[in-house]
């Protein structure tokens, strides 16, 4: 099976299958962060998995209006589900 067959299949079990979002929300006061590394996961098949963090600064409307727009942004790349 050619590879774009493959990546067809797997994005139509994907929008078959009940999902998981893994997210996390911390407020702190801005230039309080240094560093931000990104989290591992470890998956049910002993495989691990990353999630790269992200950070806005702002007021609390500028931060919202952004979180918004990004999450909207990031099922843009699932038009499948």
């Amino acid at each position: 099976m050619p590879p774009s067959a493959n990546r067809t299949r797997s994005l139509m079990m994907i929008s078959m299958a009940n999902l998981t979002l893994i997210y996390g929300l911390r407020l702190l006061p801005e230039g309080e962060v240094t560093e931000i590394q990104d989290a591992t996961l470890k998956l049910a098949n002993g495989h691990q998995a990353h999630v790269t963090m992200h950070m806005i600064d702002g007021s609390r409307e500028e931060i919202e209006a952004q979180l918004k727009r990004s999450l909207d942004a990031f099922f843009d790349f699932y038009p499948e589900i």
